[in-house]
């Protein structure tokens, strides 16, 4: 007897406990995500599927294309290559809540209204997968975290209704498809009923928000730098590879870098991590009207990377493991094969067309010459040009003085075109800048390797805008233009600093 009252105790004590589990539960709906977060990855779930395969609150699986195509590798990466060790950072979106009481969310509509809700914004489903992924049902509020995002608004009301779950899918498909909204923060709140109804959305902006109109000039001027040399080209494959090159040539990877997870670091910065490297690609290649999607998974660690379309097939790049030292193009246009042992997808983006068609934008033929790179912005003397002064008899003494004035006149350069202040070589910029006139155009200028390394802040730093830019533009009847710069080594402790200027 006393057997079977422990055994029916024992059962009464689960019995209970599962009960106060759901109740738990049911008052707690961002409880109830953890778990299940928690669950899922347990069981190795591709995210944006719980473990039994169902898809992301809120998408539609019947409207994706290539939904059965990605297989999920058997196996995940233990850790990344060697060879780009480290090179990861991206930030999945972070979400927070707070239950509230019906009477407060009524109390709300007094205060916080909806904001722009965007109804009239038309996107592209070829452009931005995540907003074709979704249901008919929950689109309304992806149209209006987009504008609420484009005007900075703080929080607002959702003109439908959602549940917690699928704001963050939403959240997630705008963030992932809009690389331009490089204020927009990785995470959001929310306030919800104990329905699981949410009631209102406070996004989360950057630091470039509080500069956000010259912020939004320097990202356009950026991006038309690299765009003006990519756009004169024939093929989309060029102009990937184009984009590509150029953005391993500006960018470095820096995973200290300020707004690391936005295109702005990548492209005004010059330093980011694999999130603002792979956003900026997608944002440049938008541009030209190129799918590019934003692509986020496990590499070891975190990672984010791309899908392109070209010719009508997808492939994966990614840039950022791409440029190493020296640069590869081992991570560029493959297959979900052969991704396969490094890249896993997770999240929304396992919904994101397969790639599986091989030797999609190939890489030219050895000995064929790539894609022009004059062009691009360098603030670092990598040295793009090497140039060498003619070698003397070996029992030649040669002075410093005597060296110095070898390489300048083997550059075709005297020493009254050396510029060997800041403020002269502004007032050199200036003038030739006048010179040159509205258009494409390009002058240069010859400083001593002690002042590139100050110059080389001042273009870090913007310093170089005021010391002589507003100046050009008002002498140029212009508003505004890009500065490209190239750096060549003479030799001798002197650089030649090539500018390319397209003025608007």
């Amino acid at each position: 007897m006393k057997i079977v009252k422990s055994i029916f105790f024992s059962v009464m004590a689960l019995v209970m406990a599962g009960c106060l589990g759901i109740l738990i539960c049911a008052l707690s709906p961002s409880l109830t995500n953890m778990l299940a977060e928690k669950v899922g990855n347990a069981q190795a779930a591709p995210g944006g599927a719980d473990a039994d395969g169902r898809p992301a609150p809120g998408v539609d699986t019947g409207r994706i294309e290539g939904q059965d195509g990605y297989e999920r590798p058997d196996s995940v990466p233990s850790g990344t290559p060697s060879s780009v060790s480290g090179k990861t950072g991206y930030k999945p979106v972070q979400e927070s809540g707070e239950q509230i009481a019906q009477n407060e969310a009524e109390n709300l509509s007094g205060i916080i209204a909806p904001g722009n809700t965007g109804s009239d914004l038309v996107f592209d489903e070829t452009l931005y997968p995540y907003y074709a992924m979704l249901e008919q049902t929950v689109r309304p509020l992806y149209h209006q975290v987009y504008a609420n995002a484009m005007n900075l608004t703080v929080s607002f009301t959702p003109v439908t209704n959602v549940s917690v779950e699928q704001l963050k899918t939403v959240f997630e498909a705008v963030y992932n498809d809009h690389p331009e909204l490089f204020w927009l923060d990785t995470g959001y709140t929310c306030k919800y009923l104990k329905s699981g109804s949410c009631v209102e959305v406070t996004l989360k902006y950057n630091d470039a928000a509080d500069h956000i109109d010259s912020a939004r000039q320097e990202f356009q001027g950026a991006a038309q730098a690299v765009l003006s040399g990519a756009q004169a080209l024939g093929s989309d494959g060029e102009k990937e590879r184009y984009v590509h090159d150029a953005l391993m040539q500006l960018v470095e990877y820096d995973s200290g870098a300020p707004m690391n997870q936005s295109a702005y670091s990548a492209l005004v910065g010059g330093r980011s991590v694999c999130a603002g490297y792979a956003r900026a690609f997608q944002y440049l290649m938008q541009c030209l009207g190129i799918p590019c999607y934003y692509c986020t998974g496990y590499a070891g660690e975190d990672h984010a990377w791309n899908i392109v379309k070209l010719d009508g097939s997808y492939c994966n790049v990614d840039v950022t493991w791409n440029d190493t030292d020296p640069a590869t193009y081992d991570y560029y246009n493959k297959t979900d094969r052969e991704f396969g042992s490094t890249h896993v997808r997770t999240g929304l983006s396992v919904y994101l067309p397969a790639c599986t068609s091989e030797g999609v934008g190939t890489l030219p033929s050895e000995g064929t010459q790539t894609s022009d790179l004059d062009g691009l912005i360098n603030p670092n003397p990598v040295e793009p040009i090497r140039w060498q002064s003619k070698s003397k008899n070996e029992n030649t003494v040669i002075t410093p003085d005597e060296q110095k004035k070898d390489n300048l006149q083997q550059a075709g350069v005297t020493e009254d075109q050396v510029r060997e202040t800041v403020s002269a070589y502004y007032e050199d910029c200036l003038k030739l800048l006048k010179q040159a006139g509205k258009g494409d155009k390009q002058f240069s200028n010859v400083v001593p390797e002690s002042l590139w390394l100050t110059l080389e802040q001042a273009y870090g730093r913007g310093d170089y805008w005021k010391g002589y830019v507003n100046e050009a533009l008002k002498a140029l009847g212009a508003e505004d233009f890009v500065i490209q710069i190239q750096v060549q080594r003479l030799g001798g402790g002197y650089y030649r600093l090539y500018h390319n200027v397209y003025t608007y």
